[in-house]
């Protein structure tokens, strides 16, 4: 069993790599079977235990991710979410690698915000907001301007102290950017043209009023029924909702579980899962003015493509 670092995926394996992987995996969904995801509360808040298996039966390798959530980890110098990958040969049942799973999750969680961004934001959107500059944060500014001409970057976080050291690490690898922190987190919702939530908050992180026409919003840091970072106004004002696996949604994103629940935006409602978007190739917008939404809770086929992406680059 071949063993590969975090370091190791990371020189080899790249957010244009991961979005590639999972956009091809939309074109094959027939042979890509997966199990529910089980997630195992180990403490208050987020800490949780998260296992996902899934199978590609085309090129018979199977993958199961294991993951621990350890919100006070940061106090230790330690990351909030580990993860490994166990890639299966599924003719002969082999366990032919594991991979450290940590970037692999961020990484495909960055790409599928970057590719909810290519089908659904403005074409000339050029300022991202972030809300929240936590763990996962990184990888999701990577996948917007992997997509978008993005000049200006807009950062707002509880800790401004957090902020400015994301702000110094972006600089160092993208000088020519225009990177801001903002303390008032409406300034930041008002002049993004998209705005990217990744926190695992059980209160909306922004007013919906503050949301202009045209803006486009990835959120990604809830996973839980009890996590509600988006105010879920503004399923209501969106042009379209978009999620990246319905039935995954409708266990596990605490938003769309409450309005369903209130009746204010029945699962019903929502227009479409991001695998259709990229089938189809073309922006996903009737106007500029449009406010478009992009939910994301995650699915173990996601974690399966960008696993043997990596795995197969790493053996090129």
């Amino acid at each position: 069993m071949q063993v590969y670092s975090e370091s190791e995926v990371k020189e080899r394996y790249h957010m244009k790599d991961a979005i590639t992987a999972i956009e091809e995996s939309f074109n094959k969904l027939n042979q890509i079977k997966t199990a529910p995801r089980t997630v195992i509360p180990t403490g208050d808040g987020a800490k949780s235990m998260l296992y996902m298996p899934c199978v590609d039966l085309a090129k018979q390798l199977g993958t199961i991710k294991i993951t621990s959530i350890t919100p006070e980890n940061p106090k230790q110098q330690l990351p909030t979410t580990q993860a490994q990958i166990v890639i299966t040969n599924l003719k002969n049942g082999e366990t032919k690698a594991m991979l450290d799973g940590s970037y692999l999750t961020r990484l495909r969680t960055g790409a599928l915000s970057g590719i909810a961004t290519k089908y659904m934001s403005r074409e000339n959107a050029t300022t991202l907001g972030m809300i929240g500059t936590g763990g996962m944060a990184y990888e999701q500014f990577l996948g917007n301007i992997e997509v978008r001409p993005i000049n200006t970057v807009l950062l707002y976080n509880r800790t401004t102290e957090k902020a400015q050291d994301f702000k110094t690490r972006i600089l160092k690898d993208y000088p020519d950017l225009n990177v801001q922190v903002l303390e008032d987190v409406s300034k930041l919702v008002k002049q993004a043209d998209i705005i990217n939530c990744q926190t695992p908050s059980t209160q909306p992180v922004f007013n919906a009023e503050d949301v202009q026409p045209g803006t486009h919003i990835n959120g990604i840091g809830s996973y839980q029924p009890d996590m509600k970072e988006l105010d879920a106004n503004i399923f209501t004002q969106a042009e379209s909702v978009v999620v990246d696996d319905l039935e995954g949604a409708k266990e596990e994103s605490g938003e769309l579980i409450e309005a369903n629940e209130n009746k204010t935006f029945t699962f019903e409602e929502i227009n479409d899962e991001l695998k259709t978007l990229s089938q189809q190739g073309t922006l996903y917008r009737k106007n500029n003015d449009a406010i478009t939404v992009f939910k994301c809770v995650g699915a173990a086929y996601f974690d399966l493509a960008v696993a043997i992406g990596a795995y197969e680059k790493l053996n090129q």
